[in-house]
């Protein structure tokens, strides 16, 4: 999740403001503010949009910018279509990812983001977590499960009182984010990173795997493809972006050299 981000003044895009001087955001949060009132504004010059439209009210923008916005996105940005080379090549590469019933046995100890949690200060007690529960010394381990006694002590989780065990775990049974770090890979072990997702700081143990059956390139092709397209997309999308924001006055928020956070 984001660490959170106070300025001395309210954050702008060419004067229009992206939060109020009471509001507490993350710097994704803010840049996704940013970044979605740029768009809003690009519309406007485009004449896709009212020049009335209204501002954001909490991020949140009206249902004709958002319509004017996917317009916009549709007229501006080129995608090319992947070729069947670059297909296949993705394919050999990431073959794990289109696994059908793979499995996977974790546990986790969570750190969960919640209003007005001091969210850089959550960061930092999940990271000492991992690395205690990554180097602890042989006579730690023999007094006990290391792990097991963060997540029942530590855990924002009801399994922490299982030891954060979640069992056994297939893809479409986590939030998407937190299935992207365990699906697909061949770790085995306590993971060397966070685990963030839209519940917060997730400590994470890979106890066992379960490959599953990887199909053909020619059963999952339309799955390449659609991934090799959201790819160019994203990246269509991040370069517009940086090209708006060089020609706009921006204060408050940091834009420069952050990829998008609207197709994160």
């Amino acid at each position: 999740m984001n660490a959170p981000t106070t300025f001395p003044s309210v954050p702008l895009v060419n004067g229009v403001p992206l939060a109020t001087a009471q509001e507490i955001l993350g710097e994704g949060d803010l840049r996704q503010r940013a970044c979605t009132e740029l768009l809003r504004q690009a519309a406007i010059a485009q004449g896709l949009l009212a020049a009335d439209d209204p501002p954001p009210a909490a991020g949140a923008i009206s249902q004709a910018a958002a319509d004017a916005i996917e317009r916009l996105l549709d007229d501006v940005l080129r995608l090319p279509e992947p070729s069947e080379e670059a297909c296949r090549r993705h394919h050999a590469a990431h073959a794990a990812r289109y696994a059908v019933g793979e499995r996977v046995r974790a546990r986790h100890v969570l750190f969960a983001v919640t209003p007005g949690v001091d969210v850089n200060a959550l960061r930092q007690r999940a990271e000492a977590c991992l690395l205690d529960v990554r180097n602890a010394t042989p006579a730690e381990l023999a007094v006990g499960d290391r792990f097991a006694q963060a997540a029942a002590t530590t855990s924002n989780c009801p399994s922490g009182k299982e030891g954060g065990m979640l069992g056994w775990l297939n893809s479409n049974e986590c939030a998407p984010e937190f299935a992207r770090e365990l699906f697909g890979h061949a770790e085995v072990g306590v993971l060397p990173r966070l685990v963030h997702s839209r519940f917060g700081f997730h400590v994470v143990e890979v106890l066992a795997r379960e490959p599953g059956d990887v199909p053909a390139y020619e059963v999952v092709r339309a799955a390449v493809v659609q991934t090799l397209r959201q790819q160019s997309f994203a990246t269509a999308l991040t370069q517009y972006l940086r090209v708006l924001a060089g020609e706009a006055t921006v204060s408050g928020v940091d834009l420069d050299g952050t990829s998008s956070p609207l197709v994160q």
